[in-house]
């Protein structure tokens, strides 16, 4: 988690360094170049990749033994999108919501999520956006026998949502900062949120 940290630091100062592109010179009015100019981000392409890194709770009942739980872990999201319009895109993605100590033994969740996006701008160099969709999630747990806790493997859709604000560096890269829910089904409680915020970097092309 450090290294993933230190490397996220590192690409954020790498990218803040970068001067922005010449857009204006290269466009000229009726082209393609000049609509992709016209997006609120704009940048040589409507795809983009995303990493996200930061802290994930889990909302999920300890059991009798309670002083053997914890409900928070680092949380990694990995994830590519497309702009379909100036506003609205789609975005796939894969989180992994880290593994927490629980009942005497341990609860973890992964999965894939398929989400509408809508982003808009704020003013300068900020923006703001939202997502909704779909989460296929796989969550294992383990537990002391008699803590109360049901112990297996579930797995199942769930809605996600999310939101935040980005900041452009330059025409190609993004800061951004969101807060995400997702849902999984957890043996023996059914579904249940896994919420976290996350700081991450976007890259356009």
């Amino acid at each position: 988690m450090a290294k993933l940290r230190t490397l996220l630091c590192f690409v954020f100062a790498a990218a803040a360094s970068l001067p922005a592109l010449p857009v204006a010179a290269q466009t000229q009015p009726g082209s393609a170049e000049a609509d992709k100019s016209r997006l609120w981000l704009p940048g040589t392409g409507r795809n983009y990749l995303g990493l996200n890194v930061g802290r994930s709770r889990y909302s999920l009942p300890c059991g009798s033994a309670a002083l053997l739980c914890d409900d928070t872990d680092r949380s990694v999201q990995l994830y590519t999108g497309k702009m379909i319009g100036d506003f609205w895109g789609v975005e796939l993605g894969y989180l992994n919501s880290g593994r927490i100590t629980r009942a005497g033994g341990e609860t973890s969740a992964t999965g894939l999520n398929l989400r509408l996006v809508g982003k808009a701008p704020l003013g300068g160099s900020f923006g703001v956006f939202g997502k909704v969709g779909t989460t296929y999630g796989r969550a294992e747990s383990s537990a002391l026998a008699g803590s109360g806790i049901a112990a297996g493997l579930d797995r199942g859709f769930g809605p996600s949502v999310g939101a935040g604000l980005s900041y452009n560096f330059n025409p190609r890269v993004s800061a951004t900062l969101e807060w995400d829910s997702n849902d999984f089904r957890f043996a023996g409680t059914g579904r249940d949120a896994v919420r976290s915020t996350n700081l991450g970097l976007q890259i356009r092309y």
